[in-house]
Formats: C-alpha cells, sequence, structure tokens
C-alpha cells in the first residue's frame, strides 16, 4: 500500500511539474513573440524608408550638420505643395460634399505654411528647391482635372492619402535622425500637417483602405 502511495505522490509530482514547466514555456514564447515581430516590422519599415541621395555628403552649417537626408526632406516639402496646394484649391471649389471642401481647406493652409517654411529652410542652408512638380505628380494633377463629381471626390482622397501615408514615415525618420535645428524644425510642423491631413483626408468617407498600400 506505501508502495502505491508513493508511487502516486511521485506521479502526481511530476505532472504538477511538467505543467509548470509547460506553463513557463508558453509564457515565454508568448513574451518572446511580439518582440520577434516588431523586430521584423521594424526591419522591414526601415528598408522601405528611402531618401534621393544628392552625393554631397554631411555639410555644416550654423544650424548644425546638413546629411543629404536632411537636404531631400527640404526638397521633398517643397515639392509636395507644387502639387498639393493646387490640388486643395481644386477640392475647395470642386469638391461635392462639406467634408471634401474642407480637406481641400486644410490642403490649402497647411501647404501654404510649410510652402513658406521650406523655402526659408532651403535658402537659409543652401538647398536647391524644385520649382515644378515632377512627372508622377503632373499625373495626378492630370487625373484630378480630368475627373468630374463624385469621382473627383475619390480621386483626391485615394491620391493625397497615399501621398500624404508615404511621406509620414520620412518625416518621423528625419525628426529623428537628424542634427540639424532647422531641418528638425521643419520636421516638427510637417508631422503635425501631415497627419492633420491624413485625418481630413479619411473623414471625406472616400479612402479605401483595402487598396490604400496596393501601389
Amino acid at each position: 500500500m506505501r508502495s502505491i502511495l508513493s508511487n502516486s505522490a511521485t506521479s502526481g509530482r511530476t505532472i504538477a511539474t511538467g505543467l509548470v514547466v509547460a506553463a513557463l514555456v508558453a509564457t515565454l514564447a508568448a513574451l518572446l513573440l511580439p518582440v520577434q515581430l516588431f523586430g521584423e516590422s521594424a526591419a522591414a519599415a526601415t528598408t522601405t524608408l528611402t531618401y534621393d541621395d544628392d552625393g554631397g555628403g554631411t555639410v555644416e552649417t550654423r544650424y548644425g550638420p546638413l546629411t543629404a537626408m536632411d537636404r531631400d526632406f527640404v526638397r521633398k516639402v517643397k515639392l509636395a505643395g507644387l502639387w498639393e496646394l493646387p490640388s486643395g484649391r481644386m477640392a475647395q471649389q470642386r469638391g461635392t460634399t462639406p467634408a471634401v471642401r474642407t480637406a481641400g481647406n486644410h490642403l490649402v493652409a497647411g501647404h501654404t505654411e510649410l510652402d513658406r517654411r521650406s523655402n526659408e529652410a532651403g535658402q537659409a542652408l543652401g538647398v536647391d528647391l524644385p520649382t515644378e512638380p515632377n512627372v508622377a505628380q503632373q499625373g495626378w494633377l492630370g487625373q484630378l482635372k480630368a475627373a468630374q463629381g463624385k469621382e473627383f471626390d475619390a480621386t483626391l482622397a485615394e491620391l493625397l492619402r497615399r501621398a500624404h501615408g508615404k511621406v509620414f514615415g520620412l518625416v518621423a525618420l528625419v525628426r529623428d535622425q537628424t542634427k540639424n535645428t532647422m531641418v528638425r524644425a521643419l520636421a516638427d510642423r510637417a508631422n503635425s500637417v501631415v497627419l492633420d491631413h491624413i485625418t481630413v483626408l479619411e473623414k471625406t468617407g472616400n479612402v479605401d483602405f483595402n487598396t490604400l498600400h496596393s501601389s
């Protein structure tokens, strides 16, 4: 009888120990999985964020070091306004709903300010700036000019929301890494403006999140 009781106790302890070990393994896996996924996501995000290197290297300015990424960011802020300002004006005039016209107001106000700030930064830092939209942006403006009625509303939301989503990551990267105080100030303001534009474009009800990142 003692042998049977002893064996039962031993078996019980073995089972209990096994359950504890299994629980610890499950807990560890639960803790490590998000870390692993976050690491993979962060790596993927980093590889998708790119900038145009003008080959000028890093130069010293009175506002701190100015890198190729800094210069590209200032140029891209200017470039964005060259097509998003006229897009906003079209939305003000041709939007078929109050929400679309409101989005147009925000686009015009935001990019008028950022255009001024990018001009100031370009002059202070010696960065040459674009003076007209690039080929892709001219094509987007052409799509907006050709669209009518509700099609215009949908085209505006799709094109502008996608463009703002792509630049949002670059703004954050520059804000995190730049050592130049003027570029940092521009990134601070651009972050607020881009987020505002993303928000008002989504409020139009014309953003299709299923196709937002398809191209």
